[in-house]
């Protein structure tokens, strides 16, 4: 999102934060649903095209995590830090709705 946009929706820099958390959270999800799949599949040939899958997921949420830790929008060793992260988007995401 540009910075115009950014500035008259009041959302500032929170945008990259709430875009790459809900892609964590979907990546996530996407990793769940591809283990439950592997689970539930009959056939060697699924099997393998969906462990690939399972492997590619893992991956993809592996990148997305160390990017948003790098940023500091997650810090999963200092919870208090955590905490007050988390506080601030909550209460960002409450201010969007006024």
């Amino acid at each position: 999102m540009n910075e115009f946009l950014k500035t008259m929706t009041g959302m500032s820099g929170m945008t990259d934060q709430i875009l790459a958390t809900d892609f964590l959270i979907s990546s996530k999800s996407g990793v769940i649903n591809t283990a439950f799949a592997l689970t539930e599949s009959v056939t060697p040939e699924l099997r393998g095209a969906l462990r690939e899958q399972l492997f590619a997921a893992i991956d993809s949420h592996e990148k997305i995590s160390s990017y948003i830790i790098s940023k500091g929008y997650y810090r999963p060793n200092e919870m208090k830090e955590q905490i007050q992260i988390d506080l601030t988007a909550a209460q960002d995401s409450l201010n969007l709705t006024q």
